[in-house]
């Protein structure tokens, strides 16, 4: 078995696609086609099922898909080994959010930027499950969570801190400087980001329980962080994305604890040996959690 062919057959593998693997590897469909057959051919075994314009692993391609990853790692590490105290280099894909990209990661992107500089660094923005899911398919080579639950299978995980929500609204609110129960919340206009946003999924999980709610979307914590300054309603966000608001005044907090407690976490597939330039990632991005408190 080549490597070559490996690495094609894995990156279809978690793809599912002849045509966007080929892209991805700078192939033409019929080369990976090719590579693909040849490997076939070298195992003896159909890898794949052809379902029309769809493809799926067949059960000894499933079997192979772990057994390539390694190798394709073991390959990775040992250059890396090679080259000794050379300067990281690559392309480190991480999954992400908005609460950290824009309030907690900026000064650990422009550090990695300055520093490994041949690190080529990808966000995908992208939420719970998609996130898990991709990395278990090893589409991302680490993720961020922002959860309840701090395991997750076939990951493993890392808490980089617990992360403090704030029920917030406009100056003046009517619950401001008050004890606040979910009773007086479901009665309120309530706004939100998208769902599947852990916060937000618990927050109208508690509400539920005692009414049927209805949130007001606004897709991005700085829609709807200005809709609640403007007087729109209420919302829960997470405290780092709304301290700078807190501050100046243009929200107030309101006395109401949420009854659940999520974590940042750094996430990556299990049983595998991070590349270097994710295991730089992994340790700046905990000792900055650290430092931000």
């Amino acid at each position: 078995m080549e490597l070559r062919l490996l690495v094609t057959f894995e990156k279809v593998a978690t793809v599912l696609s002849f045509t966007r693997a080929a892209a991805e590897l700078n192939y033409a469909q019929s080369s990976v086609t090719g590579q693909v057959r040849a490997l076939e051919d070298a195992l003896g075994t159909q890898l794949f099922d052809r379902l029309g314009s769809r493809i799926r692993l067949t059960d000894a391609g499933e079997r192979l898909l772990p057994y390539a990853r390694q190798i394709i790692e073991l390959t990775e590490e040992a250059r890396a080994a090679v080259a000794g105290a050379e300067e990281p280099s690559g392309t480190l894909a991480v999954g992400t959010m908005e609460s950290l990209t824009n309030y907690r990661l900026p000064p650990l992107l422009e550090f990695f930027h300055h520093r490994y500089p041949k690190v080529r660094l990808t966000l995908r923005p992208t939420l719970g499950d998609e996130t898990r899911q991709a990395l278990r398919q090893g589409t991302y080579d680490l993720g961020f969570l922002m959860e309840e639950e701090t395991e997750h299978p076939g990951l493993e995980c890392e808490v980089l801190a617990v992360e403090p929500l704030a029920l917030v609204a406009a100056p003046g609110h009517r619950l401001h400087g008050g004890e606040v129960a979910v009773a007086d919340l479901v009665r309120e206009p309530l706004l939100a980001t998208e769902p599947g946003c852990a916060y937000r999924d618990l927050f109208e999980r508690e509400l539920t329980a005692v009414a049927p709610v209805e949130f007001r979307e606004f897709g991005t914590i700085e829609a709807t962080k200005r809709a609640a300054a403007a007087g729109l309603g209420v919302c829960l966000l997470p405290e780092v994305t709304v301290a700078a608001e807190l501050a100046e005044g243009s929200l107030v907090r309101l006395d109401w604890q949420p009854p659940f407690t999520l974590s940042t976490q750094l996430a990556w597939r299990a049983a595998r040996r991070l590349p270097a330039p994710a295991r730089l990632f992994l340790e700046r991005a905990r000792q900055l959690v650290s430092e931000q408190g």
